[in-house]
């Protein structure tokens, strides 16, 4: 090809790139232009379900358009995250998830979702610890103490946590498995009720999320050892991480992400992104997110894109090794 038809060429090919853009960028700049859904596979009232729909709040004030929470509990989360896999791929979808999004594909036989196939990460949104605490009766002041005297008893003590397949069970399978200690899992309900019974010394020893036992802690009814985050918690920030406390790669936390059905537009991922974000730092700013007991961790699609596969094989492997199912 002769120097001037390159030139020729290369001007029509960037032409031609830059019309196939506009459609693209037209989107993006009009979107939304009606009420957007924001799934939450989980109960109403709940934290996740709370922050959502403080997100969804401010994204309604920044576009115009409603964005307007639909809680979709049950399964462990594959309900909700079932129905968001289903959705159209136009934007007016999003879905806020919590671990089970992750611990899910290894937890249950069967899903409605494929966590890799069927969803774009936007962004993660905040992050949640798992704290271990004990009864006051517990002769343990440390992580390291703690391990001695169960190492000194063993069988005799057993971990309360709040459901099968939480990370708070999980965060007490890595530490019975790396530590080879004999202490079997209690599962509750719920953290109200495993922290209950940590209280009444029934099980003494509980791994639980950070909310409901801040109280107990700052009131001495339970002695908080470590926090599963690789950073301390703004709710308790004495505590140290469990990395600190001498046990590293043993991160545990409840991580809260925001996705939207594969094939969505990657300027509208783009601008979700931005927003989002935006909006996590002014809750953070404002002590909103402390007070549900989360951290900011806001990231780009990419980055949270890579969080997930790491998370998935992660929880894999500790679920295998524990022998732990959903049912």
């Amino acid at each position: 090809m002769k120097l001037p038809h390159r030139r020729q060429f290369l001007h029509l090919a960037a032409g031609a790139a830059a019309l196939s853009a506009l459609p693209r960028i037209a989107e993006a700049q009009a979107y939304p232009t009606r009420p957007v859904r924001v799934i939450v596979p989980f109960a109403a009232g709940g934290p996740v379900d709370v922050l959502a729909r403080l997100i969804a709040e401010r994204l309604s004030t920044k576009f115009g358009q409603q964005f307007f929470v639909e809680s979709q509990a049950g399964a462990g989360g594959n309900i909700g995250m079932g129905a968001a896999a289903r959705a159209a791929p136009n934007g007016y979808t999003i879905t806020i998830v919590g671990p089970s999004f992750v611990v899910n594909p290894s937890l249950y036989s069967k899903i409605p979702y494929d966590p890799i196939k069927d969803f774009a990460p936007v962004t993660l949104a905040a992050v949640s610890a798992n704290v271990l605490v004990v009864h006051p009766s517990i002769q343990a002041s440390s992580v390291k103490e703690l391990i001695a005297f169960l190492k000194e008893n063993q069988g005799k003590y057993s971990f309360a946590h709040p459901g099968r397949g939480t990370t708070a069970q999980l965060s007490g399978e890595m530490f019975r498995l790396s530590q080879k200690l004999d202490i079997g899992p209690v599962s509750f309900n719920g953290s109200a009720p495993a922290i209950q019974s940590a209280l009444g010394g029934h099980t003494p020893i509980a791994f639980t999320v950070i909310t409901p036992a801040v109280p107990q802690v700052k009131e001495g009814r339970l002695r908080a050892l470590a926090v599963t985050t690789p950073k301390r918690s703004q709710a308790l920030p004495e505590v140290p991480t469990l990395a600190e406390a001498g046990l590293s790669d043993q991160e545990a936390d409840s991580v809260l992400g925001v996705l939207v059905p594969a094939g969505t537009s990657q300027s509208i991922i783009t601008l979700l992104n931005r927003e989002i974000s935006s909006a996590i730092t002014q809750l953070n700013a404002e002590g909103r997110l402390v007070t549900l007991g989360f951290d900011p961790i806001v990231n780009t699609p990419e980055e949270y894109a890579v969080r997930i596969r790491a998370d998935i094989q992660k929880w894999e492997n500790v679920i295998r090794a524990a022998n732990i199912t959903a049912e």
